[in-house]
Formats: structure tokens, sequence, C-alpha cells
């Protein structure tokens, strides 16, 4: 997926709102990375931190300042914004001794963009209501192009009044036309997770149909044109999938490992409210077994292998005959 360039605002001249010149940042990998870089190139002073020191030296070398830990990043700022793995990294990072609730001043903001589970917001929240520690989820959607560009979607949960505050900042991020403020506490949580499991459905469906098509005989293109045509059509079939189909590219920017991560997060949220998900069961188990045949670090899309394998053709417009081994 792609997303359209985004020069952020205000720029490095423009004068902030009160509260928000100084952004801490937690996590500066490949998402991470460009969200800061848009942050700083919108006027936010950045206090940074992140496991490897190194992911830091472009940001330092553009006036960022380098904090210790998560409690000096949090003493240091106005709000802190934390883009982590999991949600046992985002429960440490924010509640384990030197973590963000140690360096928080009363009434300071806590956001977290991971795509987490509401569960752990709350419990920082209530460790910090003595305080007044304001928390949003703000999860994403848009893969590091959109981080890059600062075109990301971003889903917001939490009150209306703090959200409306940090709308600069999430400008200088995301698309400001899909900022979305989606409810309350742990609703931009669910939000992520339910987009994420309806693309991850989307993919498994297509590879299935388009392997049985291109099997049967169909010509690969012809039928993916006949597909955009149907009421069957979605914006995978008609855009993601090209990435496959025309470069061979399975989205490496994103690992299956952590998508495996967020199928299991989605499933889990599912049975916590009581809501039988056995078709998105399955996905998640079809994600399981390609990243234990093609290994943790192959992209999002390589489940689409799975059935490029079982037919021995690689979905490819440009040669959809080639023999999958050693293709």
């Amino acid at each position: 997926m792609t997303a359209p360039t985004h020069t952020p605002a205000p720029s490095i001249n423009t004068p902030l709102l009160p509260g928000l010149a100084r952004i801490g940042f937690i996590g500066l990998g490949n998402m991470g990375s460009g969200m800061t870089r848009n942050l700083q190139a919108a006027g936010f002073q950045l206090v940074i931190n992140d496991v490897r020191r190194e992911s830091a030296a472009e940001l330092l070398a553009s006036g960022a300042e380098w904090a210790d830990s998560p409690a000096a990043v949090a003493a240091g700022s106005d709000v802190v914004i934390t883009m982590l793995p999991t949600p046992k990294h985002v429960e440490t990072v924010a509640m384990a001794p030197g973590g963000i609730l140690d360096g928080l001043a009363e009434g300071g903001t806590w956001v977290d963009m991971s795509t987490s589970v509401p569960e752990v917001a709350h419990r920082v929240r209530e460790a910090g209501a003595v305080r007044g520690i304001r928390v949003l989820d703000a999860p994403v959607s848009g893969m590091s192009v959109g981080a890059a560009n600062g075109m990301l979607q971003i889903f917001i949960g939490g009150e209306a009044a703090d959200v409306e505050r940090l709308r600069p900042m999430f400008e200088a991020m995301g698309d400001p036309d899909r900022i979305l403020h989606v409810g309350g506490h742990g609703a931009g949580y669910a939000v992520k997770l339910m987009i994420n499991q309806l693309w991850f459905s989307h993919l498994v469906a297509t590879a299935e149909v388009l392997s049985t098509g291109v099997k049967a005989g169909v010509d690969l293109e012809v039928l993916r044109k006949a597909l955009i045509a149907s009421p069957a059509n979605s914006n995978f079939v008609e855009n993601d999938v090209l990435s496959i189909l025309n470069h061979g590219d399975y989205d490496e920017g994103f690992a299956i490992a952590l998508a495996c991560k967020d199928l299991g997060l989605s499933v889990d949220l599912a049975r916590s409210v009581g809501v039988p998900v056995e078709f998105s069961s399955l996905v998640e188990q079809l994600y399981r077994r390609a990243k234990a045949l093609y290994g943790d670090k192959a992209g999002e899309m390589t489940p689409v292998k799975l059935y490029e394998d079982a037919i021995g053709v690689r979905l490819r417009t440009a040669a959809p005959d080639t023999a999958a081994e050693g293709a």
C-alpha cells in the first residue's frame, strides 16, 4: 500500500500551541523513525529514546535530545509518545521502574501509538490517576511509507478535549482528513486491530481465489479485472495485491512475525468480548504456518506463497506460468 506525500504543518518557524513544544518519543523503528522526522520538521523539539541509540543518529544531528530512560524522556517532555512492537514492550516502558510513569509530571500526557490492547493503557491510567495523568491510545495505519510521508491514518481513543489539544501533533504525522477520534479509551486499539484483521482476511481470500482461477486456466490479469468489475471487488484486489503480482514484493517492511502478533491480539480481543471468530482464527493459523515456513522476517503478504507453492505457480502478471520452484 502506498501513501501520498505530505508536507507536515506547521513549518519550523510557526509558533506552537502552549504545552506542545517538547514531544518525548520512545521507539524509533520502521514507523517511529518516519513519525519523528515529521514531528521534527513541523517544529517540535524531540526528546527521544530507543533500545538502539544508533537509530537516533539522524534525529540527534537535527537537534533532538537523547534521554537515557523512558522516565527521563517523560521528565523532559510536554507529552510522551510510544511506538513499540508489542503490548509487553508498552507495559514495560510505561510502568517498570525507570518507566514513563516515573517521569511524567502531574497532569502529564502519554499517547500510545503502538498496536496494543486496552488492558495495558487501562493499568497505566489507573496507576497515574492520582496525579491526573492523561492517556490516549492512537494506533496508526499506513505502514512505513505513510509514516515517512506524514500521511498516516490515526485512530484515537480517549477524551475529546485531549484529542483536540494534541491535534497539531497528530497532524504533523498523519493525514488531517484521516485523523479520527473513534471513541473512549481503548477504542483506538480496537479499531486498529479490526482493520488489520479484515486486511489479513482479504489477503488470504484473494490468494485462494487467484490461485484457484489460475489453476483452472484463467489468465491472472483477466481474472483480477473481472473481480474488480464485480460486486466482489475490494481495495486489496484492486491495489494492494499489485505489489506481489507486478513486482514479487511481499512487503518485508512489515514482518510476518508482527502480523501474527496483531492477529493474535485481534482474536484475543474478540474472545474477551464474547464474539466467536472461527474465520479469523483460521486466518491467524494460516499466517502462523507461513511464518514457520518462511521465517519471522518474511513480509506480511507472504501467506500468498502458501498458495503459490500449492499450485506450483508464482502469481505474476508478467509471467503467470513461472514455476514456483526456484522463483
